[in-house]
């Protein structure tokens, strides 16, 4: 959730919901799903492999468009890739590409679509040699949170040396649409980074959740 999905309020501080007087993000704003998403999930630490991957394929899907597109789509795409089952996508072939290629619930680029079948490949390989995708990808932050204290928006960065060392190794194992932005955004979304602001009501949460 880096500053692709800030952009309609880069230089905003946290402000409260329209719903209640808590104070949240400013990029959560008032859509009840990106309300939702921002309370419930942005930022907890995430370590289950198939949750992993799930974001790993949704973050991919979202380049170039807006994540609350891909968060309406979510339970499309649960259903047009087998409950994001590594194991059961990596088996995709032609047939069920050009199945998915008419499936008007998600997104229809074939290029996203023929990476989410890589990355699946690709990341079963790194259960093999780890024993876990959570435990590879948690190494780069020495499986703790890092825990930042932005007072706005503005000053959260778009990727990080961190990112770009989880970016380069993620293409070298094979996986694809993994720049540094899209693997700062995944850290943000999965908890490997708590950039919740330091006025928002769940930045003490997850920081609690975290350890």
């Amino acid at each position: 959730m880096a500053s692709k999905r800030k952009s309609t309020s880069a230089g905003a501080t946290s402000e409260p919901a329209s719903s209640d007087e808590r104070i949240r993000c400013g990029w959560a704003g008032s859509d009840p799903i990106y309300v939702g998403y921002h309370d419930r999930e942005w930022g907890v630490p995430v370590r289950d492999d198939q949750r992993l991957f799930e974001f790993l394929v949704l973050e991919g899907a979202q380049a170039g468009l807006s994540w609350i597109t891909i968060l309406r789509k979510r339970d499309a795409y649960r259903a047009a890739f087998d409950d994001f089952d590594p194991e059961k996508v990596a088996r995709y072939d032609a047939r069920r590409i050009a199945k998915l290629l008419k499936n008007e619930g998600i997104v229809r680029n074939r290029a996203k679509l023929e990476s989410a079948v890589k990355n699946a490949r690709a990341f079963l390989a790194v259960q093999a040699e780890f024993g876990s995708f959570s435990k590879y990808q948690w190494g780069f932050v020495e499986n703790e949170p890092v825990v930042n204290g932005w007072p706005t928006l503005k000053q959260i960065p778009p990727r990080t040396p961190l990112s770009d060392a989880l970016s380069k190794d993620l293409k070298q194992r094979g996986f694809s649409f993994v720049g540094s932005t899209i693997v700062y955004a995944h850290m943000q979304a999965v908890g490997m980074v708590n950039d919740h602001l330091v006025s928002c009501f769940r930045y003490d949460q997850v920081g609690r959740r975290a350890r």
